[in-house]
């Protein structure tokens, strides 16, 4: 056995394979790559190996193939909640259901459809600031952490007076700006404040937008849902639109910059931009660790059982790197189709946004190559410096220049 093979401990002394130890999260070697450890996981032998976290240092299993992430996604006993896996129950289990069946219907692909030539609007206003300000500049604070919140301030029906302060409220919903205690919560009951006036106000002047026509359907049913879930499920929006969206792309536009002949492709061939979004979703390393779920019983998984009550995590961007799915795997195929990736979840954890991320992302490179085709780097792609969030792992600043 090499030495190589017992540093990352693909095989045992007997020959057959073992799983790597070590703390999770994986530290990668560079900002846009791979941990190692991934394929090590992907490989035979290794399916799903209990692991320590390196928050908490309690035990966690790990999903990293295609085939059990998407089973994990599609399978309902793995629960959100730790009392579900105790207990067996569903708990608010049928309740989160409705809510996002009442919110399919209400976030629709035709609606995402009408928005765009406002997000498109929206990014243009952005990248004029940019062009106006300072060269170098960064695009995280420049274009990547306004574009999502403004976007989910037209879908909502907030006025555009109010986008500023929509902001700031939604940053401190996630707690990304670094404010002290008191002024998060603070922050963070003026925007419920807020959201409790709009709901009210939609009521009385229903628009086209989000939150109308969450009211229509629910009045037309004779469902009427009170002013607290409206806010609630608006709510729920920021937290799982604003910083997703912004991290990817602060995340997906670097990768594109840091081979030229990437960004140079898509200047080339505008029509590559929808399978190039897929595919820079692919390719993603830093999604952050995941959400945990718990076992309500027992399950099995790459061939061997998993009790009830385990934490376990998905690594989605190491099953959507996949050998078994993905051929060439650790290319990146601006044209690769089709393409099954899971960054947008499977089965009942499916994004119910997914149609709106899609299409600012979209909207992002149209922009972008449009207005900024010299778009570079402002520093080596090795000096990004990963922050740590709620749901991704994005960047505290890309510097870039045009």
């Amino acid at each position: 056995m090499s030495e190589a093979e017992v540093a990352d401990g693909t095989k045992a002394e007997d020959g057959e394979a073992r799983c790597p130890l070590g703390d999770f999260p994986f530290e990668p070697e560079h900002p846009l790559a791979p941990p190692k450890e991934w394929a090590a996981l992907r490989a035979e032998g290794c399916p799903v190996p209990e692991l320590t976290l390196r928050s908490s240092g309690a035990p966690v299993r790990v999903l990293t193939r295609y085939a059990d992430v998407h089973a994990m996604l599609s399978d309902p006993r793995f629960s959100r909640e730790v009392s579900h896996a105790e207990s067996g129950g569903s708990g608010t289990r049928e309740q989160h259901q409705r809510w996002r069946q009442l919110l399919s219907h209400a976030l629709t692909t035709q609606r995402v459809a009408e928005l765009r030539p406002r997000i498109t609007a929206i990014a243009h206003a952005l990248v004029d600031a940019m062009e106006a300000g300072p060269n170098p500049a960064d695009l995280v604070a420049a274009f990547a952490y306004p574009l999502p919140v403004r976007v989910l301030g037209a879908l909502l029906g907030v006025p555009e007076e109010d986008w500023d302060r929509f902001t700031y409220w939604s940053g401190a919903l996630l707690a990304l700006d670094g404010q002290d205690e008191q002024e998060i919560r603070t922050a963070r009951e003026d925007l419920l404040a807020y959201l409790g006036e709009h709901v009210a106000r939609k009521r009385r002047e229903p628009g086209d937008d989000l939150i109308s026509a969450l009211i229509a359907i629910t009045d037309a049913a004779d469902r009427r849902l009170p002013d607290g879930v409206l806010v609630q499920i608006a709510q729920g929006l920021i937290v799982s639109g604003h910083e997703t969206t912004s991290g990817a792309i602060a995340k997906l536009v670097p990768v594109l910059l840091d081979e030229r002949s990437r960004w140079q492709r898509l200047l080339d061939d505008r029509s590559l931009i929808r399978t190039a979004v897929e595919e820079l979703l692919r390719f993603d390393v830093n999604r952050g660790p995941g959400m945990p779920r718990y076992l309500t019983e027992d399950v099995e998984l790459g061939g061997e059982v998993i009790p009830k009550g385990s934490t376990t995590l998905s690594v989605i961007d190491a099953a959507n790197r996949d050998e078994r799915m993905f051929p060439d795997p650790d290319e990146l195929d601006l044209s690769r189709s089709p393409n099954r990736h899971l960054s947008f979840g499977a089965g009942s954890h499916y994004c119910l946004g997914q149609a709106l991320a899609r299409t600012e992302l979209q909207v992002t490179l149209e922009v972008l190559l449009e207005r900024l085709p010299g778009l570079a780097l402002a520093i080596p792609s090795a000096g990004l410096v990963r922050r740590g969030g709620l749901l991704t792992d994005a960047f505290e600043q890309v510097p870039v220049v045009w």
